[in-house]
């Protein structure tokens, strides 16, 4: 499960365009807190401290308690917007939480026992098709990462969610389809041998055998 993480806010007197920049000049990046039935609440952190939680690798799929104005706000990152030239971070949103609150998250996903798939010990490729998960999740039970066996997976074989055991508290988002997570496909000199014996006419070995 994911840590809780804290970070300290201020309550932002102005906002706008001018306001958010001077800020940023300052070293600090502004914010919001919204949802539960509250009204929006206009924050901004030290960019310092909201680095080194981006860096943690699991900021948006972690319970972050703002503390502001002498309270603390238990929050989930929604959203953060970079810079698209020096990828600085420029504004957070922080969805407020209830008590007993479910929220949806992207999970990333890992492999393991790589070592016992036949199909990779034979030099298969595991082709991902979905590095995370889209779950539903009650907000103190978010998981860090889905681990995923490939014990006994050969060459052909698919992973499909239904074949996913989740973690307690958590469904997959998406309800209407079986998808795909991965599959563990041929080497590409793999499937042209197989595609020149399949195409090689009948009792050709023979005669290329018989002037020598």
């Amino acid at each position: 499960m994911s840590e809780a993480l804290t970070l300290a806010a201020e309550a932002r007197e102005r906002a706008g365009k001018g306001a958010s920049r001077a800020l940023r000049r300052e070293g600090r990046v502004p914010a919001v807190v919204y949802g539960g039935k509250e009204q929006p609440l206009g924050i901004h952190v030290e960019e310092r401290s909201l680095r080194r939680m981006l860096d943690t690798g699991h900021f948006t799929n972690s319970i972050v308690m703002v503390e502001v104005g002498g309270k603390s706000v238990r929050t989930l990152p929604k959203d953060v917007h970079f810079d698209p030239v020096t990828d600085r971070p420029l504004h957070v949103d922080f969805l407020r939480l209830a008590k007993d609150a479910k929220v949806e998250v992207a999970v990333p996903v890992i492999f393991v026992n790589e070592d016992d798939s036949p199909g990779l010990k034979r030099g298969g490729v595991l082709n991902v098709v979905r590095h995370e998960l889209e779950l539903v999740c009650d907000a103190d039970k978010i998981p860090n990462d889905i681990a995923i066996d490939v014990t006994g997976l050969d060459l052909g074989d698919s992973i499909h969610i239904s074949q996913v055991t989740l973690p307690d508290g958590s469904v997959s988002a998406i309800t209407d389809r079986d998808f795909t997570i991965a599959t563990i496909v041929a080497p590409s000199g793999l499937k042209s041998e197989e595609s020149d014996t399949q195409t090689q006419p009948e009792g050709e070995a023979e005669v290329e055998g018989e002037g020598e």
